[in-house]
């Protein structure tokens, strides 16, 4: 299954989760497209489960195939395996480009770090799914930092996680270290997603 590229409120909705973790995508609908308020019949064991995982795919943006890969890696990691699982999804160079609030979305964030606009440690890295290790930093290029979408996401920075830091004077982010995992994506159960795999 190839990554979903359309609309995320219609994701957000269907899943009744902000995969934004804004908001702002069920503010003016809170119920599922074409339920209109009505009850939802009972979800099954595996329903629930998958309900779980698509929510955290759909979060990250990746493919299914992408998905599966990283949580096989996770399962290498001493320690649980859902909370590596999602460790190693927020530590991905899209996800953080976004937590530095250089980009408004995760597909704004996976998109500039394609085009090529972002430095690892002073070397170009294009690949949204390059997994950064705690102490790397990150900047745009230096024909990148005029980018109006830049500047626009900086503007409307939310407040930002403290695991990553952002000097604005040398416009150089840094992965502090790897998250704790009350700091992010606090509505999810990643065991249902272990559970789903594991089945």
């Amino acid at each position: 299954m190839s990554r979903y590229t359309g609309p995320t409120w219609k994701i957000s909705r269907r899943l009744g989760y902000s995969i934004s973790e804004t908001g702002k995508e069920l503010k003016k609908r809170p119920y599922a497209p074409g339920q209109h308020g009505q009850r939802r019949p009972r979800t099954s064991d595996y329903g629930t489960q998958l309900h779980e995982k698509q929510k955290v795919r759909f979060t990250y943006g990746v493919s299914e195939k992408q998905f599966k890969k990283t949580f096989n890696e996770a399962a290498k990691i001493r320690g649980k395996h859902g909370e590596n699982f999602l460790r190693l999804l927020e530590s991905r160079l899209d996800n953080v480009v976004y937590r530095l609030g250089l980009a408004k979305t995760r597909a704004q964030a996976r998109q500039l770090v394609n085009h090529g606009h972002f430095l690892v440690d002073g070397k170009k890295v294009d690949i949204p799914s390059y997994r950064l290790v705690p102490g790397q930093k990150i900047a745009l290029r230096e024909k990148s930092k005029a980018l109006i979408v830049v500047s626009e996401a900086l503007e409307s920075q939310y407040a930002s996680v403290e695991y990553v830091s952002f000097d604005k004077e040398s416009n150089i982010g840094t992965f502090v270290r790897y998250p704790e995992r009350n700091e992010f994506l606090q509505e999810i159960n990643e065991q249902l997603i272990v559970e789903y795999y594991n089945r």
